[in-house]
């Protein structure tokens, strides 16, 4: 559909710019969403925003394994996850008040983070483990899927009966229903306008991957590069934008929970594109490059669990050690990509 290099570009572009404006939109429905429902901000924000956020990520990983581009869907994976973690440091900055991580203390937060980890893990091991599968999938991808569920009822039940509360300080902002924010539209009418948003979401991933493989080619560039720097960071864009509105709304564990959330939903990437990959596992057909990034997915996520559990209030220009980490870890990681071309 998009053979020629500069139509390619064009719906990229213009597909890019759909997702961050619809991104905008969901944040903000979103968050009438917590405080109407009463499921909080960081139960939302981790799974109901973090995986609809993600619906153009999915579509496109899916669609570049149906094609046979492996490295490509797992890229843009788990490149999305690093992407989106640094996107925690960037509203750090935004939020002046104190560091993000401080004031938007959730057990929710800390449930979905650790998940998180595991989710990475497992992948990590299938990789690194004799190739098998079962009609093309390997054991790993329904365990994936079976994880994910288990780490969604300990996430309801934290909501429900938290074991663990946060100090509370001057900074600490709690998760209290603004009903000025929710009386004026019904329930139903705010789950349209979400899955409205939520369509709007999918088709803008389908091009994405369309017209990534076609740039890929044209600019010589190897698939996990395309999928790391241009679709990951693009269809991520979404997140970026959804955690900035919420930070300046004040619904900071609605932007963390985003991200958190976001990021274990991404994982199912992996789940979707090793059903789609039709050559094998999905897991055995990527090399080493594809391992990097889980272990710098996870790196990076555990630096983010120091930070929520520390939660250190003040750091250098209000942002904590975490925050520099992560961008640090981030920066890092893109230029060893970048040199292995």
């Amino acid at each position: 559909m998009f053979d020629q290099p500069h139509v390619a570009l064009i719906a990229f572009v213009a597909a890019g710019a759909l997702i961050a404006l619809a991104g905008v939109w969901m944040s903000s429905t979103a968050d009438r969403i917590a405080d109407r429902t009463g499921f909080g901000e960081a139960l939302v924000g981790g799974v109901l925003l973090g995986a609809s956020t993600s619906l153009s990520g999915t579509v496109t990983s899916v669609t570049a394994a149906l094609h046979g581009h492996a490295e490509l869907a797992v890229a843009n994976a788990i490149g999305g996850i690093a992407a989106q973690t640094v996107f925690l440091a960037i509203a750090d900055i935004v939020y002046r008040k104190s560091n993000l991580e401080h004031a938007a203390a959730s057990e929710t937060n800390l449930i979905q983070g650790a998940l998180l980890v595991v989710m990475l893990a497992l992948p990590a091991l299938a990789m690194t483990s004799p190739a098998f599968a079962v009609f093309a999938v390997h054991p790993v991808t329904p365990l994936l899927l079976a994880v994910y569920l288990f780490g969604l009822k300990l996430s309801r039940g934290a909501q429900e009966h938290p074991m663990w509360r946060p100090m509370m300080t001057a900074d600490t902002r709690d998760d209290v229903p603004d009903e000025a924010e929710t009386g004026s539209v019904s329930t139903t009418r705010l789950f349209l306008r979400f899955g409205v948003l939520l369509l709007a979401m999918g088709v803008c991933g389908w091009v994405l991957a369309q017209s990534a493989v076609t740039i890929a080619g044209w600019a010589n560039m190897s698939e996990t590069v395309v999928g790391t720097f241009f679709t990951a960071i693009t269809t991520s864009l979404p997140e970026l934008v959804t955690t900035i509105a919420a930070v300046r709304r004040g619904a900071l564990q609605l932007a963390v929970g985003g991200i958190i959330g976001g990021n274990t939903f991404d994982v199912l990437f992996l789940v979707a594109s090793d059903l789609a990959y039709r050559e094998g596992s999905i897991f055995h057909a990527v090399g080493d490059r594809a391992l990097f990034l889980l272990l710098w997915a996870i790196l990076m996520t555990g630096i983010l669990l120091l930070g929520l559990i520390r939660r250190e209030r003040y750091g250098v220009g209000r942002i904590g050690f975490e925050s520099a980490a992560l961008i640090t870890v981030f920066a890092g990681g893109v230029v060893i990509q970048a040199v292995q071309g």
